[in-house]
């Protein structure tokens, strides 16, 4: 089956800077690749470029199994059949939701009440159809976004590009766009690539996670994959907390959950914090400060001697991980 999307080789500069360099990345047809990096890692430029806002220095952009970008020149935004969901919106000021949802299907040449009638089912979908005759100025943020994906939906692409769409949204309108986001897409049975730079996010959406760093992908991954097996000690710490304990056979990378409170290594607690649904422990141990987190409420407060078990780390050696992953309580002592 043809990929999605694929990337061979692609570098991008602007100004004589790299934003991109020597990228290599496929989709395939129904699957989801998250883009995880920090400000400036490059998240944007892949997302544009395969959009067609950038030309590539060099590389090329395949989408469907055909060529449409190289460092000669390429197809026009508007003809290479992705949808595009931003974070600032980028919603028309003077159209109102229903019209602008009802665009895409305007250009697929449909009649303007066909048009609206389809734009006002994706509207109900997405909870917003009471806002239809509202333009952006009189939409939160929340809503705006969600006419935003509902614009993108409405244009029946075989690719989505999200860049970092819930970037301004607050803790509990983020998960409802995600949830609706996940659902429309899965029922659409198209491909889509999510850049982000929040690591639970990246993991809960994903098929596959690319890490990205300075222009360059590190790791690519599942889920799970670059969560418990990382590349090296910055992968780990762009996937989630990790804490680093050294003992006589090396480094070991440790998960705040790959530890338990209670059993045969001897330690003190150097600080706890109630996060709601667990609560983590900060550590002294002879191999390092190690980060413990168990659900529920604190059971020790700081100053308390405890005893803690290891029960799976993954060795690090130098900057990169090697060998395969420890799922025994063995380690630094």
């Amino acid at each position: 089956m043809t990929d999605a999307l694929e990337l061979r080789g692609l570098s991008v500069s602007y100004d004589g800077t790299t934003a991109l360099s020597d990228v290599h990345l496929t989709v395939a047809s129904g699957e989801m690749v998250a883009l995880l990096g920090p400000s400036g890692s490059g998240k944007s430029t892949l997302l544009h470029t395969v959009a067609g806002f950038h030309a590539p220095r060099a590389g090329e952009v395949w989408l469907g199994g055909q060529r449409i970008a190289g460092p000669e020149g390429g197809e026009p935004p508007e003809r290479r059949g992705v949808a595009m969901v931003f974070q600032n919106y980028a919603l028309w000021p003077h159209l109102t939701a229903l019209d602008t949802v009802a665009y895409p299907a305007r250009r697929r040449g449909l009649r303007r009440s066909a048009a609206r009638a389809e734009a006002m089912a994706i509207l109900e979908r997405l909870q917003v159809a009471h806002l239809a005759h509202r333009r952006p100025s009189e939409l939160s943020g929340g809503e705006q976004q969600r006419v935003g994906l509902g614009r993108a939906l409405a244009r029946r692409a075989a690719l989505y590009l999200f860049d970092e769409p819930t970037a301004h949204l607050d803790t509990h309108v983020r998960g409802v766009f995600l949830e609706e986001l996940l659902t429309r897409r899965r029922e659409s049975g198209s491909a889509a690539v999510y850049a982000t730079h929040d690591a639970e996010e990246a993991l809960g959406v994903a098929d596959r996670v690319a890490l990205l760093a300075a222009g360059r992908v590190v790791q690519v991954g599942t889920p799970e994959e670059v969560y418990r097996r990382p590349v090296d000690l910055w992968a780990a710490r762009l996937t989630g907390p990790a804490s680093v304990l050294t003992g006589p056979a090396g480094e070991v990378l440790v998960r705040p959950e790959w530890a338990r409170i209670g059993g045969d290594r001897s330690a003190g607690i150097a600080d706890v914090w109630f996060r709601g649904p667990h609560s983590d422990y900060l550590l002294d141990t002879p191999g390092g400060r190690l980060l413990v987190r168990e659900p529920g409420s604190p059971r020790h407060r700081a100053g308390d001697s405890v005893t803690w078990t290891l029960l799976e780390s993954w060795a690090l050696h130098g900057d990169v991980t090697s060998g395969q992953r420890s799922s025994s309580p063995a380690g630094p002592e």
